[in-house]
């Protein structure tokens, strides 16, 4: 029976649809009821807590096929796709890195193109993964574990949004909290005198599109 999902935080469309049993998120994300959404917030994978998600009914296929033979069914899906970006101090890329990167118990052997550039194909459970960045004497986090959260991005009109990709860039050092505070004030002076935008350490609409730009999301 179709029913509203109310989104809590670490939740992405893709993992919503696998729970109630859909192969693909566009049944939902595409659905007349979620156009709202959709129009707010762009990004399937990046919703905000509380967000109101519509569950259409699941609606079973049927084929015909004769019993008498073997048959072969190819599930049709959208691969969720983990993809991150390695750069040093000065946003350079850091490529040609050795990774590991660690979902769940299996363990991914990666490299770095030549922009930084990781992506492994992930399951729509997936909430966390850990990253240990081997063999790049470039970066200071050689050697070290990263967590990394699946989901858990707010989007950019959201404060804690902002802060969290202002954290991901190496702006914020501070705690992730939704707040106005001088620290997170002087990170988005200092992104803004960066990258040619007016200083005034307010994140309006023109802050928060080059923002979303420059962290890829």
């Amino acid at each position: 029976m179709s029913d509203y999902h109310i989104v809590v935080q670490g939740e992405h469309l893709a993992g919503i649809a696998e729970q109630y049993g859909f192969t693909s998120y566009r049944v939902i994300w595409n659905h007349p009821n979620n156009q709202q959404l959709k129009s707010k917030r762009k990004n399937p994978n990046v919703l905000f807590p509380g967000d109101r998600v519509f569950i259409p009914d699941l609606k079973p296929a049927n084929y015909l096929r004769n019993t008498d033979k073997t048959h072969k069914f190819r599930l049709k899906g959208d691969p969720l796709q983990l993809r991150l970006v390695l750069e040093d101090q000065y946003e350079k890329p850091v490529d040609s890195a050795s990774c590991l990167l660690v979902i769940g118990t299996a363990a991914h052997r990666l490299t770095t193109d030549g922009k930084g550039k990781l992506v492994l194909p992930i399951p729509p459970s997936t909430h966390e993964a850990s990253l240990v960045i081997q063999h790049a004497p470039q970066t200071p986090y050689d050697g070290v574990t990263i967590p990394v959260k699946v989901g858990d991005l707010d989007p950019v009109e959201e404060i804690s949004g902002q802060q969290a990709r202002l954290t991901n860039l190496g702006y914020f050092y501070g705690k992730v909290a939704g707040n106005s505070s001088p620290d997170f004030v002087s990170a988005v002076e200092e992104f803004q005198c960066d990258h040619g935008l007016k200083v005034d350490g307010k994140c309006g609409p023109v802050t928060q599109a080059k923002l979303k730009e420059v962290h890829g999301c």
